[in-house]
């Protein structure tokens, strides 16, 4: 079976979004955006409920809400094969419309106690490719993640705060392929579609050593996302047919991540600098379950064997300014170097991912006492990489997403 294609089936969840590493999205506000995910500290209003729960304690006394849209498109991955042309190929364009909500309450009970609410898309993903040597297993993987983050803070004292939330995971995902996997022109054909919901929590507390400067943790725990849903198999060729239709799940992590912050204002300008670690090695594997076990070889070997998936722990290192140019209008940028979690042996057409360096820019305008909005743009730019391993021997380029977030922010 060495020459088979090894086919990562239903892995949407391995496929890239290219706004991080692997395929998380920390970017969920229009202030993280424009601060190239340096939010962590600093956060503050309605969005500290999501990024950092603690915060909440010490908004103003009152209820902060936020509505934001993100525009994500992604440009198309080349890849130039070194043993011939026609293995070479690129990826669609692919965009997305991200819309996410964000609550934090007024002080209850005179002791710091806030309650908060936030709806975001923490990972997600769409790779499609229309060449063939690609489309034998990335033809189409796209991955559909929602959480709904309830969460509370209490202020212990004057400096410092803890928070905290429940993680509420739905996720829906869908995989196409079609293509030759055998030497001998043995077709393999999928169709796959599956969903869930998952729980997991979040953690923050932040300390105020003075008036100009905060300290924060937070740590958002791994979710075993576990897709289940229905499967389409079917190969035909010299070594006979098969197929299979009927039930089909498998687990895969969003993985946990701890970030250690520090914001620092100087007058009217804020520096944050944030140290983040996405704990990827919980992805060691890709294996999924069928009602029954794939007798025929070809099924097997693409479809039912576990794959290798043995990916490694990253850090992201990201700093933000925060400038308040006047009353009404505040400036932000950011820049981030991010780490890629996927060893050359196991990568794959469906994720070819690679290190990461982004930057940012936005604003926020004050309409009045009550409400303002707020703009960010981030440009994510990834290294070229080569990879050789049992399937691909060539170089992937060219893969950018560019992110812009639009918000409304009011109060009461």
């Amino acid at each position: 079976m060495k020459n088979i294609v090894k086919i990562v089936s239903l892995s949407a969840v391995a496929a890239s979004v290219v706004c991080a590493s692997g395929y998380r999205i920390p970017e969920q506000s229009s202030q993280s955006v424009a601060l190239s995910g340096a939010y962590v500290a600093n956060s503050n209003g309605a969005s500290a409920a999501y990024y950092n729960p603690a915060n909440m304690s010490f908004n103003k006394n009152q209820t902060d809400m936020e509505l934001s849209l993100m525009s994500i498109g992604l440009n198309k991955i080349k890849y130039e094969d070194n043993r011939a042309d026609t293995m070479s190929g690129e990826s669609k364009k692919e965009s997305f419309i991200v819309p996410t909500i964000f609550i934090s309450t007024k002080e209850y009970a005179g002791k710091g106690l806030r309650y908060g609410l936030s709806i975001t898309v923490p990972g997600g993903l769409s790779k499609r490719w229309d060449t063939t040597a690609q489309k034998t297993s990335a033809e189409e993987f796209t991955l559909e993640v929602v959480e709904i983050n309830p969460s509370v803070s209490y202020k212990i004292n004057e400096q410092f705060a803890v928070g905290g939330g429940l993680r509420i995971v739905k996720s829906e995902g869908v995989v196409d392929s079609d293509g030759v996997v055998h030497a001998t022109g043995q077709t393999a054909k999928r169709e796959m579609t599956g969903d869930s919901i998952d729980y997991g929590y979040s953690l923050g507390a932040t300390y105020k050593p003075d008036e100009t400067s905060n300290i924060s943790a937070t740590y958002r725990s791994n979710v075993d996302i576990t897709i289940e849903g229905d499967a389409k198999l079917t190969t035909l060729g010299l070594l006979g047919s098969g197929s299979y239709d009927g039930d089909a799940k498998v687990t895969v992590p969003l993985p946990a991540v701890s970030t250690l912050a520090y914001s620092k204002s100087f007058g009217d300008t804020t520096v944050e600098l944030n140290y983040d670690k996405t704990h990827w090695s919980a992805y060691e594997v890709l294996d999924f379950d069928y009602d029954i076990a794939m007798t025929h070889p070809i099924l097997k070997a693409a479809f039912d064997d576990p794959k290798d998936k043995s990916w490694e722990d990253t850090t992201a290192i990201r700093l933000g300014v925060t400038h308040k140019l006047n009353e009404k209008l505040t400036l932000m940028a950011g820049y981030a170097k991010d780490e890629n979690p996927i060893p050359e042996k196991t990568l794959g057409y469906e994720l070819p991912d690679s290190d990461a360096t982004l930057y940012s820019l936005g604003a926020n305008w004050v309409i009045d006492d009550k409400s303002s909005v707020g703009f960010g743009y981030l440009l994510d730019i990834k290294e070229k990489r080569e990879v050789k391993n049992d399937t691909i021997d060539g170089e992937f380029t060219d893969a950018k997403a560019h992110l812009m977030s639009f918000a409304y922010r009011t109060s009461f």
